[in-house]
């Protein structure tokens, strides 16, 4: 079984190897001479994060347009920096399975039955591809990495102030997001600058999965004290979306959160503690949801409408696009329709069901099946395994040298669980101000990784120093 694993994960792929067998990673550095006697390239890292920064401060004030403007001005320095390295390093087994996804999506899109409109997706796809590139081998740099989540969480606080706001003065609903004919169809549900309330809460996970990291990365007592502040807005912010699937979201990144801290502190732990410390936790963490359920009405009322079928109007909507969706990936199972939602609009209407026109799947597990076929879903399976496995091993390194970037890490894994389980039941993950997020995560997991031929023996000859650690001294 450990042999077993060994394979899935990746842990006997010999990286450097490949790299000097394959025709396609010859042409990384074919330029690298003239890199030498650039003086734009010698600031490098600092161009790469600046674009990265600009476009997570501008994404959710912005149209999905201007975020593409970003996105293609990273594509073309990640090329030229490609081309032009002179290290031939940094690519991980999870490069490797992006790569054999975007390949995969290339075939899909060669045999779509809507082949223009599923290229304009494909060219979508890379573009978020090339981002977690680009931001991989930026977040190398430990002082670059937490930068750059120093700004993101900054743009949410603004974005969450102003959706708290909404919640007290008020926000004219734009569109019918609540049950008409429940009790709670007249609730304010917040949206802040993203224009949908489940839009936000997806924006606002991965928000709240750093800003937990950043109470303990960030040192003295005024930057703790507004990476709390950050914490509490954002997710307060997240409570006043109503958005159901935010809420599992946000329910599974804390627990994820809780069972990677109690890895980080087992060895700290009296034996008591070790035992019992996360029954009580989450047992007090159940207790006071069952509280918060009796006590205050809406959100039970909320709650309850998850499990009431068909009779809530929002359950029943999915409930019908979702069998339309199973008779598309039952006439393409294996390779699917073609990236992007363009093909998706173009083939759903001749399986929909009367009256329930749909942009998406509401789900991004069903999506990924509909646009890439069982093919592509199990390589998007694949990935995800191993970035999480990857994620722990190299955080039992860091917490062996007790690295305080071990937080970001942790952050990241608990944002990518976030992520998924709210994309369950939505697919706000499509959008760009999301996609990025998304893609940034799996990139802070891959910048943490220097593997070659990396086995899990390996972690046991980490020693147990203290490095120097960059990190901001404010925010």
């Amino acid at each position: 079984m450990n042999s077993a694993w060994v394979k899935l994960a990746l842990w006997e792929v010999d990286l450097y190897l490949w790299q000097s067998a394959s025709y396609l990673y010859r042409l990384v550095g074919i330029v690298g001479n003239w890199r030498q006697s650039s003086w734009l390239l010698q600031y490098s890292e600092f161009i790469g994060a600046l674009l990265i920064s600009l476009l997570l401060a501008i994404a959710p004030f912005v149209s999905t347009s201007a975020i593409g403007i970003f996105l293609i001005a990273g594509a073309m320095f990640w090329g030229l920096l490609t081309l032009s390295d002179d290290t031939r390093s940094g690519v991980t087994s999870i490069h490797l399975l992006v790569f054999l996804y975007w390949c995969i999506a290339t075939v899909a899109m060669a045999f779509s039955p809507e082949f223009s409109a599923a290229v304009s997706g494909w060219v979508k796809l890379t573009l978020y591809l090339v981002f977690f590139a680009l931001a991989t081998r930026v977040l190398r740099s430990p002082a670059i990495c937490s930068w750059i989540i120093t700004i993101f969480l900054h743009v949410s606080l603004i974005v969450s102030i102003y959706g708290v706001r909404q919640q007290f003065y008020g926000a004219r609903q734009l569109a019918t997001w609540n049950d008409p004919n429940s009790a709670l169809a007249q609730d304010t549900r917040v949206y802040s600058y993203l224009g949908n309330p489940n839009l936000l809460a997806g924006y606002l996970i991965t928000a709240i999965a750093l800003s937990i990291a950043a109470v303990f990365v960030w040192q003295r007592w005024l930057p703790k004290a507004l990476a709390l502040i950050i914490l509490i807005v954002n997710s307060s912010c997240l409570y006043f979306t109503d958005s159901r699937g935010g809420w599992i979201g946000m329910l599974a990144l804390t627990l994820t959160f809780l069972l990677l801290l109690r890895y980080w502190w087992k060895d700290y732990l009296p034996r008591f503690w070790r035992t019992w410390l996360l029954p009580i936790v989450f047992g007090s963490l159940a207790g006071l949801l069952i509280a918060a359920l009796l006590v205050v009405e809406p959100l039970r009322l909320r709650v309850l409408s998850i499990f009431a079928g068909r009779e809530d109007s929002s359950n029943n909507f999915r409930i019908n696009v979702w069998l339309a969706v199973f008779d598309m990936i039952r006439d393409r199972p294996l390779i699917g329709i073609g990236p992007g939602n363009e093909v998706f609009n173009l083939v759903y209407p001749r399986y929909m069901r009367t009256g329930y026109t749909a942009l998406s799947a509401y789900s991004i597990f069903l999506e990924i099946l509909v646009e890439v076929g069982l093919i592509g879903l199990g390589c998007f399976l694949w990935l995800i395994v191993v970035a999480f496995d990857r994620g722990v091993r190299q955080l039992e390194r860091l917490r062996l040298e007790r690295n305080l970037q071990g937080f970001w890490l942790m952050g990241a894994i608990a944002a990518t669980v976030g992520m998924l389980a709210h994309g369950v039941v939505d697919t706000v993950w499509y959008r760009p101000q999301i996609q990025t997020l998304w893609w940034l995560a799996i990139a802070i997991i891959a910048s943490k990784i220097s593997d070659s031929k990396e086995t899990p023996s390996d972690l046991k000859n980490v020693s147990s120093h203290e490095p120097s650690l960059a990190r901001p001294d404010g925010a």
